[in-house]
């Protein structure tokens, strides 16, 4: 689908209906607010490489950089938002396609930071296509939605039966050592996901919904006492998400724990989802590092640098 038409889809979502006022600075949408991105991967002589690179600004991928020496093959693409943040008003795009026998890691340069808004809202569109025996890790860091901000993201992922995609969302509630009141103080996030097969079976569809002055983000079965949290899932053939389960050790203590981190199935033998809670951003990453760890080593039988995994 085309960049508009994918953009005109998130417009028409129900929970928008009250964000639809201009913005006095700049026009919804208009030059210079519309960023598109689309990655290429292929293999080339036993490499995988970065061979179709398109981009608007904001949006920025420079190169892919092979700095990873327990998988050398493995290019490294960082993204890069050179507008320092999103503003009310953007329409972002990003397409990732890895042709059969490909690998690639993708991740971006810095937190995504969503500014407050006094107009209109800001929104995200992503596909990620996986072919045959394809191996990607995106890996954005941390969203941070500032207080009232307004920020919607849709991803479409296809992939083979064969392939296997860790790709998730790391959330931060707000600034939390900036103002009292940036906590979960933002007016709308919405992140939803959906996957399929490249036959078009839909293997299953979710959503987070967060709207200003939810009582419910503080409840104790969801984010009381914490302040990160990251859904990450692990889409990949059905062994190979055995093994990683049974790996994977669900960590819970009664006395306040600094992160909480557990596993659970997908519907339709899709893979695993790791849903983790943690008081900073640094106990959140290690549990999701530490996920990461045994994906690739179950799913290439690779494993982390060290100050790759920790850093």
């Amino acid at each position: 689908m085309a960049l508009h038409g994918q953009l005109g889809l998130l417009d028409a979502a129900r929970e928008l209906r009250g964000f639809k006022s201009e913005p006095a600075q700049m026009r919804a949408a208009a030059p210079g607010k519309v960023g598109e991105l689309r990655l290429g991967f292929h293999l080339r002589d036993g490499r995988s490489v970065l061979h179709d690179l398109y981009r608007v600004t904001p949006l920025l991928v420079q190169q892919a950089l092979y700095w990873d020496e327990a998988m050398p093959e493995l290019p490294i693409c960082s993204i890069i938002s050179i507008g320092g943040g999103i503003l009310q008003g953007d329409r972002y795009k990003i397409d990732i396609h890895l042709g059969e026998g490909s690998c690639a890691h993708v991740t971006s340069q810095s937190a995504n930071r969503i500014h407050r808004m006094d107009a209109n809202y800001a929104s995200q569109h992503q596909t990620v296509t996986l072919e045959s025996g394809t191996y990607l890790e995106y890996l954005p860091d941390f969203t941070i939605a500032y207080r009232g901000s307004r920020f919607i993201n849709r991803t479409d992922i296809v992939l083979a039966e064969d392939a296997t995609l860790l790709y998730g969302e790391m959330m931060l509630a707000g600034r939390k050592h900036h103002h009292a009141d940036e906590r979960f103080g933002l007016d709308l996030l919405s992140v939803a996901v959906t996957v399929r097969r490249p036959d078009g079976r839909k293997l299953f569809a979710e959503k987070i919904l967060i709207e200003k002055d939810d009582p419910t983000v503080d409840y104790p079965a969801v984010m009381r006492g914490y302040d990160a949290f990251a859904n990450i899932m692990c889409l990949t053939p059905p062994a190979v998400a055995t093994r990683i389960k049974e790996r994977f050790e669900t960590r819970f203590s009664p006395e306040a724990p600094r992160a909480i981190a557990g596993v659970c199935r997908l519907p339709n033998d899709a893979g695993l989802m790791l849903r983790a809670v943690g008081v900073e951003t640094y106990d959140l990453r290690k549990e999701v590092r530490r996920f990461w760890h045994i994906v690739r080593e179950e799913a290439r039988g690779r494993t982390l640098p060290e100050e790759f995994l920790w850093r």
